[in-house]
């Protein structure tokens, strides 16, 4: 099969990553308010124990969003740079596993799950009076993960495509869906966590419906085979080597969020559970540049590495650099001075709203440094360079689980707030010295590409 990859093939390169950023970031964007949303109604219309019932379920549904990342992620990677060379055959067989490995994880999960509830959600950190709104919501929302996760995960593959008005359309859709559901569920039919569940699950099944069926109706550059479902080990093992380290930015911010959930039962009670809970749901919204830049990024990148065009690869890093800047200013000018005016969208209540407030300027502190961090994970992720990209994702092993544990024993509440902000500092500090390096690898690649003939450029 012979086809043209006229999309990525352009000189044109801010203007081809404004064409695939913008409805990342619009998809990721509508993504974000499944949880805004859920916690807005649920704490204008259940409170703060509501609030702290699904801040407890948050991490598991971070660690299916991690799979749905991996293979999203470590997919489109070998897709676009397998589009580059012209490997169609390849490209599908990776589209296949991709999608067939997330059904079996997550039916596996959720088997594991549903027979260890209560003991589960205990263990992140549900107190008696918020064991019951946890289990409610926990209960239905297994079973809507797996939609979730494939979502997540055909976005990154058809973005890999170059087809960034598919996912967005795709993620507007579940998202609009479930605005609509929660009104119906928690609103008018008073259906409390248990009705942010089901609306969720629904909005989620909506938009897989919709992102799957591009592939199905034959619009796609490249599509679903029964063939390329069967798993081929080759495949398989290049997919997760690039993207286990999203899985594992993920899973261990998931991790990290259980043992901050646990600690802060312990040092300032539920209501304190229930403003992280809201801090964190914030955070989605620092982080939407650094990722959809990040996805706009990968199958650019990855095209011009693959077919040797250095010096476009180059002048994509740096408008990348230039724009993270830009983004890093402009959220922490509006998050860190007030954010106040923001967390009463959420609660009316006065005891939360102050604790929101104190948690939140410890948080947003650092939110200068995240986008720089997830465009450099994402860069080495489109090269292929699974290992320098592990190496970056680690920082919650490395530097958060280690603060959360010994910071409290000191500073006790605060200095579970105060881990965050340390771990995006140093976390950037590890990041940017192994992305200048790779910066400097490109500049002597480029200048290697213009002193060739020019018949071999």
């Amino acid at each position: 099969m012979d086809k043209n990859p006229s999309v990525l093939d352009d000189d044109r390169i801010g203007k081809l990553l404004l064409k695939l950023a913008f409805p990342a970031f619009i998809g990721i964007f509508v993504t974000a308010l499944y949880n805004i949303v859920d916690t807005f109604f649920i704490g204008r219309f259940v409170g703060s124990l509501g609030i702290a019932g699904i801040s407890i379920v948050f991490p598991v549904q971070m660690f299916c969003m991690g799979i749905g990342l991996m293979f999203g992620v470590g997919g489109a990677s070998l897709i676009s740079r397998s589009i580059g060379a012209g490997n169609i055959d390849k490209a599908e067989r990776a589209l296949g596993n991709a999608i067939f490995s997330i059904v079996v994880l997550l039916i596996i999960l959720i088997i594991v799950a549903l027979s260890n509830e209560d003991s589960l959600l205990s263990m992140m950190g549900a107190s008696e009076k918020v064991l019951p709104y946890s289990r409610d919501y926990f209960t239905i929302i297994l079973f809507g993960l797996p939609f979730q996760t494939l979502a997540m995960a055909t976005n990154g593959l058809i973005m890999s495509e170059g087809n960034g008005r598919v996912a967005m359309a795709g993620t507007t859709i579940g998202a609009f869906s479930n605005i609509f559901f929660d009104l119906v569920f928690i609103v008018l039919l008073d259906m409390g966590v248990r009705g942010a569940a089901i609306g969720t699950l629904i909005a989620q099944l909506l938009a897989v419906s919709f992102l799957l069926g591009y592939y199905y109706l034959g619009k796609s550059f490249i599509n679903i085979r029964l063939n390329s479902l069967i798993i081929k080990w080759d495949i398989f093992r290049e997919i997760l080597a690039v993207g286990s380290s999203s899985f594992l930015t993920v899973g261990a911010s998931s991790l990290s969020i259980l043992f901050i959930n646990r600690m802060l039962v312990a040092y300032g009670g539920d209501i304190a559970v229930s403003a992280y809970g809201i801090v964190n749901r914030l955070m989605i919204f620092v982080a939407m540049p650094g990722i959809s830049v990040g996805q706009g990024l990968q199958p650019i990148l990855g095209f011009n590495y693959g077919v040797g065009r250095y010096d476009r690869a180059l002048k994509l890093i740096k408008i990348v650099l230039i724009t993270m800047t830009c983004f890093g200013l402009a959220l922490f000018g509006l998050l860190f001075f007030n954010p106040g005016f923001i967390v009463r969208i959420f609660t009316t209540e006065k005891d939360l709203i102050v604790m929101t407030n104190y948690a939140a300027k410890f948080v947003f502190s650092s939110v200068f440094f995240t986008g720089f961090i997830i465009s450099g994970i994402s860069m080495f992720q489109a090269l292929g360079k699974a290992k320098t990209a592990f190496i970056i994702t680690l920082r919650p092993v490395i530097f958060l689980l280690p603060l959360i544990v010994i910071l409290p024993r000191f500073f006790h509440l605060e200095g579970v707030f105060l881990a965050w902000p340390l771990t995006e500092i140093l976390g950037f500090i590890l990041a940017m010295s192994m992305v200048i390096p790779q910066i400097m690898e490109f500049r002597g690649l480029a200048r290697s590409e213009l002193d060739q003939p020019m018949e071999h450029i």
